[in-house]
């Protein structure tokens, strides 16, 4: 009975794991929503609106002027873009909760466990009755530090590099809940594929590839460059035509925006976006190369059916995901196709996740992979 009783709380609790990925997912596309609809100053104070749980019904000119930064604009109160602000950040507390919830479970069962096992003066616990409680922990962290750049993003009035953190960190959150998921969900039976195991370092160098990819999307986004590379497959049309060569320099892609109160729209020069733009082009070719050159050859040499189709679904998000890219620039940036760029990105990273993790089974000792859920 107390086996039955420990298959029962495990199942509830992948349950809630899945719901937090699934969440994640969300909280992560309405970030990406808020900050490509220009909402990401709807609400000029956190965590509240204009000293508010919820957005006011309306604000007059006193109102608005009193929650003005020093030195910044006057304050225009729009209802739909605070409310775009404050559904992301309800979503973002949700998903907080969540978390908590995901780590306190595991403490307090384990706690209840040991206690058992100290009253009958066992010296060993089984690892099969303990949870995993290392990463909830790490998450958890990850969340505080999340809405810390939260706070900071509309303090620092859109500061490029705060917000480029903030919507790292939720890429982290979203992995590791996945990397979570897939701990829990894992079956030892299913490592028997030898012939893939040298292959976990080729998966681990498109993931760092990717990595960079996403962070020089969040770049882009956090200047607003999207707008200054407009031609196909350049700027300009070709290799040689416009002037994209004499204005390209690798130098502005690095380049800290000038102090300033606010960096809504962007504070750099038309041609350090226009680098930073054609810098995360370039890069994409090298992430798309890199990512279907693994995927094709861990489909080639596996023979576990479950890898075979993490490559597969891999190969498919990359040619989705260029694809997006293409139609983004050739219809001139509408949000709804920037948005699925964004989210498709989010699913790119977590195939290619799936994939290096169950590569990474593959070269894992039965004993190893059987304590490996209670990380």
């Amino acid at each position: 009975m107390q086996k039955t009783g420990v298959n029962i709380i495990n199942n509830r609790y992948k349950t809630l794991v899945l719901l937090s990925c699934l969440l994640s997912v969300l909280v992560v596309g309405l970030g990406a929503y808020t900050r490509l609809s220009d909402a990401g100053l709807g609400c000029p104070d956190w965590p509240g609106c204009y000293g508010s749980l919820t957005v006011p019904a309306e604000l007059d000119a006193s109102a608005t002027a009193k929650h003005s930064q020093p030195g910044t604009m006057d304050l225009v109160f729009e209802s739909a873009k605070a409310w775009k602000e404050m559904i992301h950040r309800y979503f973002a507390g949700t998903l907080g909760l969540m978390l908590l919830a995901i780590l306190l479970w595991p403490l307090f069962n384990n706690l209840k466990v040991l206690r058992h096992q100290s009253s009958i003066n066992k010296k060993k616990h089984s690892p099969n009755v303990l949870m995993p409680f290392k990463l909830p922990a790490l998450l958890v962290l990850l969340v505080l530090f999340q809405a810390f750049l939260g706070m900071l993003t509309v303090t620092m009035q859109l500061q490029p590099l705060i917000v480029m953190g903030h919507l790292l960190g939720g890429f982290a959150i979203l992995s590791l809940s996945t990397l979570f998921y897939l701990r829990l969900i894992s079956n030892p039976s299913d490592t028997n594929d030898f012939a893939v195991q040298h292959a976990y370092l080729w998966c681990l160098s498109a993931l760092f590839v990717l990595l960079i990819q996403i962070a020089l999307g969040g770049w882009l986004a956090a200047n607003y460059a999207a707008p200054y590379c407009a031609g196909l497959p350049l700027c300009s049309g070709g290799w040689n035509a416009g002037d994209w060569q004499q204005n390209f320099s690798i130098l502005d892609i690095f380049q800290l925006p000038a102090t300033s109160n606010n960096y809504e729209y962007g504070v750099l020069s038309p041609q350090a976006r226009m680098s930073i733009h054609l810098a995360h082009r370039f890069w994409a070719i090298i992430t798309a190369i890199t990512i279907l050159v693994v995927a094709i050859k861990v489909y080639w040499l596996s023979q576990s059916n479950k890898v075979k189709n993490s490559a597969l679904l891999v190969i498919l998000m990359v040619i989705c995901q260029v694809s997006l890219g293409v139609f983004l620039v050739y219809w001139a940036f509408p949000i709804s196709i920037a948005l699925a760029h964004n989210l498709m990105a989010a699913m790119l990273l977590l195939s290619l996740i799936r994939l290096t993790y169950y590569v990474k089974l593959l070269a894992l000792p039965h004993k190893s992979i059987a304590g490996f859920n209670t990380f």
